[in-house]
């Protein structure tokens, strides 16, 4: 929760612990900025109803704009994980109601502020917390110019709007990428078809470099699906970070299948193999290949 101190002249409001993180970082040349480790703000966009912002109230900085629910972090703590900490407690965000799907920073050197932009997956109602907010609203994205904005929000809103037209997705060939890590694969498939997909739901968590994927912002959520065929078909789930495709007959038709249907829905589309045949079929759908190195270079 970001408890902001007023500026002189402002009246006082009511104030609870704080954290070592609640503290202005003044630069240089004077500015000040809120977070003494940074801050984070969720965008969480829902596909019906739009963005969800906040109105802030009078006393806070820049009050009487709209910006989104966010604050300072605390020490050690993940932006992403201050996002959705800070959007919890100011505006009732339920964690598990949205995914994220890219992060977006703004770097000053001696400060710094992420933008977690993340799907709304189970609709919920944003609920009035603390003291900093009039009121929480979802705006259709075509209105969110016609109020008055946060000056920062309103700097980074253009950039994140055109964003929003992207979403990555990742379909894992699962027998291929374990194909090339001689690690004894060949005697328990179903055993290293688990540490893969956990693998892969680590990544999930921690997200990819953007510039992996040629795309801007700053890091990105992909959706992943991995795709399982013969003895591996029987390794067990990790979780819902991954969605586990089980092929009944070869896992390369069953490939270009969730290939095609996500072309529709997603972009880009990234298969990962290192099966030439099945490359090209899957770039004839307009999805993006890359080879099983290009994924275990991301997992470490």
């Amino acid at each position: 929760m970001t408890i902001e101190p007023p500026a002189p002249g402002e009246p006082r409001r009511p104030h609870g612990p704080r954290d070592p993180g609640d503290a202005w970082v003044v630069a240089p040349t004077g500015e000040k900025y809120w977070g003494r480790f940074g801050a984070a703000g969720l965008l969480a966009l829902d596909p019906l109803r739009g963005v969800l912002l906040q109105h802030r109230v009078a006393w806070s900085h820049f009050g009487d704009t709209w910006a989104l629910p966010g604050g300072a972090r605390h020490e050690g703590e993940s932006a992403r994980d201050g996002a959705l900490r800070e959007s919890g407690e100011e505006a009732g965000v339920p964690a598990d109601a949205v995914r994220a799907r890219f992060e977006s920073v703004l770097d000053l050197g001696i400060w710094s502020y992420c933008t977690l932009v993340a799907d709304v997956t189970t609709p919920f109602e944003p609920v009035i917390s603390d003291p900093e907010s009039v009121a929480l609203e979802w705006v259709p994205v075509d209105r969110v110019d016609a109020l008055p904005l946060h000056p920062g929000f309103a700097a980074s809103w253009p950039a994140l709007r055109a964003a929003l037209s992207t979403r990555p997705a990742l379909v894992v060939d699962v027998a291929n990428v374990m194909g090339s890590v001689p690690d004894g694969w060949w005697k328990d498939r179903a055993g290293a078809a688990e540490r893969l997909l956990s693998q892969l739901a680590s990544l999930d968590a921690a997200g990819v470099d953007a510039e992996l994927l040629g795309l801007s912002a700053t890091r990105w959520f992909p959706s992943i699906t991995a795709v399982l065929e013969g003895q591996a078909r029987s390794a067990r789930s990790v979780g819902r970070a991954v969605e586990v495709r089980r092929a009944d007959g070869e896992g390369d038709d069953e490939i270009v299948a969730v290939a095609r249907a996500l072309v529709a829905t997603h972009r880009p589309v990234i298969v990962v193999t290192s099966d030439r045949a099945l490359t090209r079929r899957v770039e004839e759908l307009g999805a993006v290949s890359h080879g099983s190195r290009w994924l275990l270079d991301q997992l470490g």
